[in-house]
């Protein structure tokens, strides 16, 4: 491992430990709010190293926008184009000495991640840019193991209520939600299972709305059986033609999937091209 892996990996692991019992109260007792159990420590890494990984983040020309009713915004896992402490922030979170530490906080046990992060990445987002209520796909891509946990650590700075982009956690029905402000150098630990609905609203701010995500699977089912879906999308509940839309749209590619394992478009997956 390098330096700065392991450096980043100390001091993770050192915010995780020191806060460990109030996540751990803060995780289990969330799921009174909207049903989605969360937990968010702020100041993970020294502000110098927070500052970097700010600094160094891709503009969105060098990103690739995804851009439908279901969502708008840039991302990447072209590490090897960008400043190594991207990825090593990245990676560092699926260090098996984080994993243990999560795995404590959350009672979720046998948690595994994801290598090719077929789920993660760095994402940014600008003014309009927004992701719809949605629970996420259920599986990585071999379909062997279910998703569990998302980790999303936000590096924009001065960020605030009024600028959007904000995460919102909603109940089953996505009619109540509770927001949490994609505040600087702030990490947001949220389970995931088939109604952990969530979403971003829209970004207000002419600043970017920048973030490092990683996802943590598991062979067991976070609900105890077994279960298949892709990433589903609803709309906002004043949203009410969309969400018939979005009811439509995730059944038939659900159906799609079922037919076509890999899904008709391309994998975007993460290939280490310094090896």
């Amino acid at each position: 491992m390098n330096s700065e892996i392991d450096n980043l990996v100390n001091h993770v692991c050192e915010s995780l430990e020191n806060s460990k019992d109030l996540l751990k109260n803060s995780f289990r007792d969330s799921v009174s709010e909207v049903g989605v159990r969360y937990c968010i420590l702020d100041n993970l890494l020294p502000r110098s190293i927070a500052e970097k990984i700010q600094d160094r983040f891709p503009t969105k020309e060098q990103m690739r926008l995804m851009s439908s009713f279901r969502e708008k915004k840039y991302t990447t896992k072209n590490f090897d184009d960008f400043d190594p402490i991207l990825k090593n922030i990245t990676f560092a979170m699926q260090d098996v000495r984080v994993i243990r530490i999560v795995e404590e906080i959350t009672g979720i046990s046998n948690q595994k991640a994801d290598p090719s992060l077929y789920a993660g990445g760095l994402s940014l987002m600008t003014k309009g840019n927004y992701l719809n209520p949605h629970i996420d796909n259920s599986h990585e891509l071999s379909r062997t193991l279910y998703r569990t946990l998302n980790l999303l650590y936000y590096v924009n700075p001065n960020w605030k209520l009024e600028d959007g982009g904000n995460l919102e956690l909603w109940n089953r029905s996505v009619i109540r939600s509770k927001t949490i402000v994609s505040k600087f150098n702030r990490l947001v630990i949220m389970e995931t299972n088939p109604w952990s609905w969530h979403s971003v609203s829209p970004v207000r701010s002419e600043k970017d709305r920048i973030c490092v995500s990683n996802y943590y699977f598991s062979p067991s089912s976070p609900v105890g059986n077994d279960y298949f879906n892709v990433t589903s999308f609803s709309a906002r509940p004043e949203q009410k033609l969309l969400r018939i839309y979005s009811y439509f749209d995730r059944n038939i590619r659900n159906l799609v999937r079922l037919i076509v394992p890999r899904g008709l478009g391309k994998v975007d997956v993460y290939r280490n091209r310094t090896k």
